[in-house]
């Protein structure tokens, strides 16, 4: 008698592959590879790699095809045409304490900063300095189980999230922060504080026929109601005074629907506000063509950044065809999105880490891509007058994310992409350094200027 097919295993291996190779083919699964279907081949390739008489060049070229000149110090902003200047000005009077001068830096990014790895150590650093205006922008509930920013905690119940990232919402509005919530009665938001002192909330929401209702407690104390409902739709924002000694507030939908945004906790004083907007799974598309254009722009002037940080290239890294094709175009339309919307404000491209892959022999090795996509974000930067900071070169270049893994304690986790909260505070205070420099540099350019104004004659009048 023949024996059965094995179905059940022959299922759960077809299962397997299936899970495994989706994520290829998936832009906003990449970050949950597990192998690279690509290099399967690599093991049945048996033959030695030919000498080199120069093996180092030879794998730094390889690894750096066009690699930003060597001129340029990895560890400072380049900025050769003062395109940060507005952020600095921004800075000088907050640092002055003159009244109502807030700088706010909008950092947008993928999935570290969905979890505010690198960009909580940059506020802290920034706020410590220069005084800490509020915490700005947080989600009203998680849209991914790593959500987060330090400092600030959130239970959540009854809302459906719909990011940017997925297209949920046909009108393309998703606020400031990329999602889009909406609740019926009894959907809640509880946010923790973990420090007191913020005494405003601003609430961006959809006003529209039929809106519902919320209701607005902060600790103890009902600071207000939001009526949602208007003869037309549009979006909206409003403002709740809270009290200092707060560090609870609720927000409770008593009347059907809601669609809010994100909620912004602002302080009293001068100061920094630190924005982390990070999506997981997005690309620099996203923000090209996701989200609606008039909406943003009028979220970005709502906002009045000092500084808007464009941290991108992950996701994008896995994609050579897309990197020399739509890319650069990608990459333009965002900057001019933004510099229409507020045209004030400093536009800083910010690359990404560099990104590890196992090679056949089991060492991890930088993807090929990262560099070439650096150096083109390098060139897109100069081209349309941003500033660039290369994150890649100035954590330590090719082959950072193996030596990260293979540190004690590890800095990285085992993807080598997703940077532990030690190699985010690497990161962070690299960015934050690099900032410090470029507006000591400006502070003293602005000291010489008038060093050499006053030595100019002046004409005495008859």
């Amino acid at each position: 008698m023949r024996a059965p097919w094995p179905w059940k295993p022959l299922a759960v291996m077809a299962a397997f592959a299936l899970i495994i190779t989706l994520p290829q083919y998936v832009p906003r699964w990449r970050n949950w590879r597990v192998y690279e279907w690509p290099s399967a081949t690599s093991l049945f390739d048996f033959q030695p790699r030919a000498r080199s008489a120069a093996p180092v060049p030879e794998e730094l070229e390889r690894l750096r095809p066009a690699a930003v000149p060597p001129e340029q110090n990895p560890l400072k902003i380049a900025d050769p045409h003062g395109a940060m200047d507005a952020f600095y000005a921004s800075l000088l009077r907050t640092e002055r304490g003159e009244p109502g001068a807030v700088t706010r830096i909008l950092h947008y990014g993928d999935s570290p900063v969905t979890a505010d790895l690198i960009t909580a150590d940059v506020r802290a650093l920034l706020q410590e300095r220069f005084g800490d205006a509020g915490h700005g922008a947080y989600l009203i509930a998680k849209p991914w189980a790593w959500y987060g920013h330090r400092g600030v905690e959130v239970q959540a119940g009854g809302w459906r999230a719909d990011p940017a990232t997925l297209r949920g919402q046909k009108d393309g509005w998703y606020g400031l922060g990329g999602v889009s919530f909406t609740g019926g009665v009894g959907a809640f938001s509880r946010l923790r504080l973990r420090q007191p002192g913020h005494s405003r909330i601003v609430l961006s929401y959809v006003a529209q026929p039929a809106g519902g209702e919320l209701v607005i407690q902060a600790g103890e104390i009902e600071v207000g109601v939001l009526d949602t409902s208007a003869e037309a739709t549009a979006a909206a924002r409003k403002s709740f005074d809270i009290p200092p000694e707060a560090q609870q507030i609720e927000l409770r939908v008593t009347r059907g629907p809601v669609r809010l945004f994100q909620v912004e906790l602002f302080k009293p004083n001068p100061g920094v506000v630190y924005d982390s907007i990070g999506l997981n799974g997005t690309w620099t598309g996203v923000l090209a063509w996701h989200m609606n254009d008039r909406h943003w722009a009028g979220e970005l002037r709502q906002a009045r950044p000092s500084l808007v940080i464009i941290h991108y290239g992950t996701n994008e890294s896995g994609y050579r065809n897309y990197i020399d094709g739509a890319y650069p175009a990608d990459v333009r339309r965002v900057i001019a999105r933004i510099r229409n919307a507020v045209p004030e404000a400093s536009i800083l491209i910010m690359s990404p880490m560099d990104r590890g892959a196992r090679e056949a022999g089991g060492a991890i090795a930088t993807m090929p891509a990262i560099p070439h996509l650096v150096a083109v974000q390098a060139k897109l930067a100069a081209e349309n007058n941003c500033a660039f900071f290369n994150t890649f070169e100035a954590m330590g270049g090719p082959g950072t994310m193996g030596k990260w893994y293979m540190a004690e304690p590890r800095l990285v986790s085992a993807d080598f992409i997703h940077p532990l909260p030690a190699g985010g505070r690497i990161v962070g205070t690299l960015l934050y350094n690099a900032l410090m420099d470029g507006y000591n540099a400006y502070k003293l350019r602005l000291l010489r200027q008038t060093a050499s104004a006053d030595r100019q004659p002046r004409t005495v009048k008859p």
